[in-house]
């Protein structure tokens, strides 16, 4: 949540709206509850994902015109009227899985209950897991918190690019009583040391589009972050194409469940996972240009600008 430093001596607004309207709500009350009356306020956003709703949501604090269009967008400005009362605990929901209170905000992944993926990856965890868990993409904080339910030993690190899914897991865990530690993190961008397990159910949509990126990122940088022996475990929809980058990264993988929608991904850290972070994706395709029968290689060491300059 935004707090007045965050906006201090600043005067105008550009919000790009959300697929989420109560996301939106939760935001722009936050945001104007904090800027000064007279603050140029802008929206833009796509027209499929609501953006005019904007008009009427705003209407009391800051009446919108439609200033411009294109390409099924629309661009919206007013002025800040009147500050809305923004309290924050009428955003928060919760509902409970098994004897756990899940706590939830707007915006956050499956803020109304667990998710079908998110409860496949779930019935794989074994109980009484030990060592350092790292849960990447972590939302409300469901996954982390079952694990540590009925695993008492583990020691809980979970991240989220999103501030109110950080939010959420905080509370997530002090409602159960479990201790974690709980960052913003554009996937690995602020986690530091290595795991002994890695667990997501990771986003394949960037607001209304389409995105693997930030899965690519988490199988290709997990070897980064896992401990030898350590295991990288995901859920994802059946036709995401995760196979590929999971062999090219760690040299194998596994399906241990899967439904006719979701199936869970498991891998091991192995000596050629360390030697494959090493040989670079451009690497790979000189590779496999330079030697087309041949098995992906494993090194013990390489200088991977010299095979490229090669």
């Amino acid at each position: 949540m935004a707090e007045a430093a965050d906006v201090a001596e600043c005067d105008t607004l550009i919000y790009y709206w959300p697929k989420n309207k109560p996301e939106a709500q939760f935001q722009l009350m936050n945001l104007l509850s904090l800027l000064p009356v007279g603050s140029d306020i802008f929206v833009v956003g796509e027209n499929r994902s609501g953006v005019r709703s904007a008009e009427q949501m705003l209407a009391e604090y800051a009446p919108l015109n439609k200033v411009d269009s294109a390409r099924r967008c629309g661009l919206y400005h007013g002025r800040l009227e009147k500050q809305p009362t923004f309290d924050a605990d009428a955003f928060w929901g919760e509902y409970t899985l098994d004897n756990l209170t899940i706590k939830t905000l707007p915006g956050v992944f499956s803020r109304d209950g667990l998710d079908v993926g998110s409860q496949l990856l779930l019935s794989t965890l074994e109980p009484h897991t030990k060592g350092k868990v790292l849960d990447v993409g972590c939302g409300a904080g469901v996954l982390a918190a079952a694990l540590a339910s009925h695993s008492p030993k583990v020691r809980l690190t979970l991240c989220d690019v999103s501030a109110p899914a950080v939010e959420a897991s905080r509370a997530t865990l002090a409602a159960n009583s479990l201790a974690g530690d709980v960052f913003a993190s554009n996937v690995f961008s602020e986690v530091n040391g290595r795991f002994d397990m890695i667990i997501s159910n990771p986003p394949f949509h960037d607001g209304l589009q389409t995105s693997l990126e930030a899965a690519q990122a988490l199988i290709r940088g997990a070897v980064r972050h896992l401990n030898s022996g350590g295991e990288l475990r995901i859920v994802a929809n059946a036709f995401l194409p995760y196979p590929q980058v999971l062999d090219e990264t760690f040299g194998f993988h596994e399906v241990i469940a899967q439904t006719g929608r979701f199936k869970v991904y498991r891998t091991i850290m192995t000596r050629q996972a360390k030697n494959n972070r090493l040989f670079t994706p451009a690497a790979r395709s000189w590779y496999r240009w330079r030697f087309p029968r041949a098995n992906p290689p494993i090194f013990a060491a390489i200088d991977t600008t010299c095979i490229i300059n090669y």
